[in-house]
């Protein structure tokens, strides 16, 4: 990629959040915004690396998408007699607000009149600038259930005839639950894609983050999530300049140089999820953050409390079980009571036919780990090998594979 692609990407995906917040505020028809946005996200992509970025990236955005709104209206036959109408929405020669509204049409697409599954994948794709199959493979879903469940949340929101505004103080709980969700994924996508050729998205790790501290300013947390989950994101991206090596290539956990681990968000992370388990009830965001704080806090792998991650895990696992949970579980389990104990149960929990664990990627890594810890060379090949067919993303590809061969070569 040339340096001006990269930067009109960089540009792209830091403005279009609230360039398409900017854009509801001002017309109010979500869906009929969203195609705007995206044609102006075309012009752009291909403008952009040709001409430079402008100077305000999000103003041009809204001026672009603006007139495409205008012409979709102007062209939609069963509103011809909204034509005038449309001739009078053309904004103003005016600076574009500085306020950023990214916060409030995130809770915009997390509208009780949704389902919370659809209102996660609206809010990702709208506003967290994920694709449909970015989404699907990040759920573990078919890419097709998530285009439907997109379609239905739009035709629902437009339906609502719901205000762009920041919801009242009794409307926020509601939502708070899905907003997080998204929130996490966002930040999940960006620490490890889920395809490419880079391991991180930089760009919506960082956006994730800015977002989360948004809400933490904003909102009471009563539940302890929030907060929760800003610990969780900063305590695990505190470890992202230790991940990969000068070339891009992964460096595993236990390979890593922690000096290079940012001390400060270690810091800031560990102080607030030991504020906020003093306070709140016990929740799933706050156990992971507890998780990452105890590898982070660590000198090593080998001196890290792996009974208590264990017993973090175990709690995790009543909370809210996922097969990402389960996972980690067993990672931690192999840690405390060694690679056939840690085999034994991905045994079990694959009989219980958990399609999102049996095909996912990391559920042969791991397992190839475990083979290769108990010294079953040529399966822990064949399971990394297996692994680097599963994900699409490049290092994850390439560090997988290049296991694989080592082991295939020292067995040989």
């Amino acid at each position: 990629m040339s340096d001006a692609v990269g930067d009109a990407v960089r540009a792209l995906r830091a403005a279009a959040p609230s360039a398409l917040a900017v854009l509801v505020r001002r017309y109010g028809d979500f869906e009929t915004c969203e195609d705007a946005m995206q044609e102006a996200l075309i012009a752009a992509s291909a403008q952009w690396p040709r001409d430079g970025v402008p100077d305000s990236p999000r103003a041009w955005l809204v001026q672009v998408a603006s007139r495409r709104y205008i012409d979709q209206v102007r062209s939609d036959a069963a509103r011809r007699r909204r034509e005038s109408l449309a001739v009078d929405l053309e904004p103003p020669p005016t600076p574009v607000p500085a306020v950023d509204d990214t916060l409030a049409l995130f809770l915009l697409c997390c509208h009780p009149a949704l389902t919370t599954p659809s209102q996660i994948a609206l809010t990702l794709r709208a506003v967290g600038g994920l694709t449909t199959a970015e989404i699907a493979r990040s759920l573990l879903v078919p890419e097709a259930t998530i285009a439907q469940r997109i379609s239905r949340a739009k035709a629902r929101i437009k339906a609502s005839d719901e205000g762009f505004r920041m919801p009242r103080a009794d409307e926020l709980e509601s939502r708070l639950g899905a907003l997080r969700s998204v929130l996490y994924l966002v930040f999940t996508e960006g620490h490890t894609a889920s395809s490419g050729d880079r391991l991180a998205r930089v760009d919506l790790s960082a956006e994730a983050i800015r977002l989360t501290r948004q809400l933490h300013d904003a909102d009471p947390d009563a539940s302890g999530e929030t907060t929760g989950l800003l610990a969780l994101m900063l305590l695990t991206d505190a470890r992202r300049a230790a991940r990969t090596d000068d070339a891009g290539a992964i460096v595993p956990l236990d390979e890593q140089d922690r000096s290079r681990w940012d001390r400060a968000m270690i810091d800031e992370g560990v102080a607030l999820v030991t504020a906020v388990l003093d306070r709140a009830p016990i929740g799933p965001y706050q156990l992971q953050a507890a998780i990452a704080a105890v590898h982070d806090e660590a000198d090593s792998t080998a001196t890290t409390d792996w009974l208590e991650i264990l017993g973090l895990y175990d709690l995790l696992a009543c909370l809210a079980p996922s097969p990402m949970v389960t996972l980690g579980r067993i990672v931690a389990l192999a840690m405390v009571q060694g690679p056939d104990a840690g085999l034994a149960a991905l045994d079990r929990a694959e009989a219980q036919r958990d399609d999102g664990l049996t095909d996912h990627h990391r559920t042969w890594a791991v397992r190839a780990h475990l083979l290769e810890q108990s010294g079953s060379t040529d399966a822990a090949s064949l399971a990394f090998a297996e692994a680097a067919r599963r994900t699409l993303n490049g290092p994850e590809q390439r560090y997988l594979a290049t296991k694989a061969e080592r082991l295939r070569s020292s067995a040989g």
